[in-house]
């Protein structure tokens, strides 16, 4: 397939980098003119064990290309990933900002031709609907599906998450957006939960609501730990060995962090 993928940051850039490697012909986007130049030097921004040799391997190979020019990555193909940040703002809220540009952007570029626009940004349930609406008031002959496929990459394994993921949450608008979608990703896991975009977008925000109170939780043991004098390390060994529960996520430490938690 023809991926535009638009934003380079840990989500975009690795997502475009390995779907090039799976056969795809990718065209990564970013607005910052010298991170481009960067990229197109192989000179990789963020540290990701095994990044660097994919992307001078598929680009050698044709398969991946960088650039500022939204427009033409657009035009030229079929599936087109939004990997932009939503950064919390002063409420607490996530600000899409960035992703209503680009929605906008992506408008003024198309025509007739159908699009499949998916939504790999960690963002609030309707965020889909949304980005559609604006499309099409800005192209309203625009022949174009919205979706959700959220990620579940971890900073310094994200390769790896990508080439094995525990499994592909796809939130399709249509049956023909999820049949294309669903060969895409295919060659990744046989693991693929097909739903809505709504339930797509919902299931990113209670993975990762669920991960933060796990650890939060395991802190409180902690602490309880330390006025009964008990070995926290013992308990969380002793709960992660039910199945039911797991041993991930039960290390007490410092709280939790990072862009896409609550």
């Amino acid at each position: 397939m023809n991926i535009a993928v638009i934003g380079t940051g840990y989500v975009g850039l690795v997502s475009g980098t390995c779907f090039a490697d799976l056969g795809n012909h990718v065209i990564c986007v970013d607005n910052l003119e010298e991170k481009v130049e960067r990229l197109n030097r192989n000179e990789i921004p963020i540290y990701e064990p095994g990044l660097e040799e994919l992307v001078r391997k598929n680009k050698e190979a044709g398969q991946l290309s960088f650039t500022t020019n939204i427009g033409q990555a657009v035009r030229q193909s079929d599936v087109i990933l939004i990997a932009v940040g939503t950064p919390e703002t002063n409420s607490g809220a996530a600000d899409l900002s960035y992703v209503y540009a680009v929605a906008e952007e992506i408008g003024a570029e198309l025509d007739e031709t159908y699009k499949v626009i998916v939504n790999k940004s960690t963002v609030p349930v309707g965020t889909a609907e949304a980005v559609e609406s604006i499309i099409q008031k800005r192209q309203p002959s625009a022949s174009v599906d919205v979706c959700s496929v959220p990620e579940f990459l971890r900073e310094g394994s994200a390769v790896k998450d990508t080439f094995h993921p525990d499994r592909v949450v796809i939130g399709g608008s249509s049956q023909k957006a999820t049949d294309i979608l669903t060969e895409l990703h295919q060659p990744l896991t046989d693991r693929l939960v097909v739903t809505d975009t709504r339930s797509s977008e919902m299931t990113k925000y209670a993975s990762n609501a669920f991960l933060a109170t796990k650890i939060s939780f395991i802190n409180e043991i902690a602490n309880i730990c330390d006025i009964y004098e008990a070995d926290v390390n013992a308990v969380a060994k002793g709960m992660g060995l039910d199945h039911r529960i797991g041993p991930k996520f039960l290390n007490a430490g410092i709280g939790y962090g990072g862009s896409c938690f609550p």
